[in-house]
């Protein structure tokens, strides 16, 4: 699914990548240290937000997942049924495949699996254009890139 959006550019969300989490106290461990991990430029500095922005989402249906993992391991905690192990590759390399198909359209156009790192809140844009994120999913992952022009 490809749909126009206006990106809600706030600087606090790359903060968002030093709160902890399960085996990250410090946040993740990439911060400052990967290319295109916070802190970096915002969206709206590297992009030419004059131009279409697109989002590029990929839907995961976790609920059916979890149900056929649940029928293979019937003594997996819900925890280990998610678990994103046993999902993550999958969704990532199908929206790569959306991702390539929007540049082959668009070859002016570049793809930014990151939003967050940016500065953009996900979940406000998606909000905007009537795309609801869940936190924790439980039905639905959506993984989302955004597409626009190099400034």
């Amino acid at each position: 699914m490809i749909i126009k959006v206006n990106p809600i550019i706030q600087n606090h969300i790359q903060g968002l990548c030093k709160l902890r989490y399960k085996s990250h106290p410090n946040g993740c461990p990439n911060y400052s240290i990967k290319k295109g991990c916070p802190p970096c430029l915002l969206y709206d500095e590297v992009y030419n937000l004059s131009h279409d922005v697109y989002a590029i989402i990929y839907e995961f249906d976790l609920a059916s997942h979890v149900s056929k993992l649940k029928l293979k391991h019937p003594n997996w905690s819900d925890r280990q049924l998610k678990c994103c192990l046993y999902w993550q590759g999958t969704a990532r390399k199908e929206l790569k495949k959306l991702c390539d198909d929007f540049i082959k359209e668009y070859p002016n156009y570049e793809v930014n699996n990151v939003p967050e790192a940016l500065g953009v809140n996900v979940t406000r844009t998606m909000s905007e254009v009537g795309v609801k994120l869940e936190w924790m999913p439980k039905n639905i992952v959506r993984k989302i890139a955004f597409a626009a022009i190099r400034k």
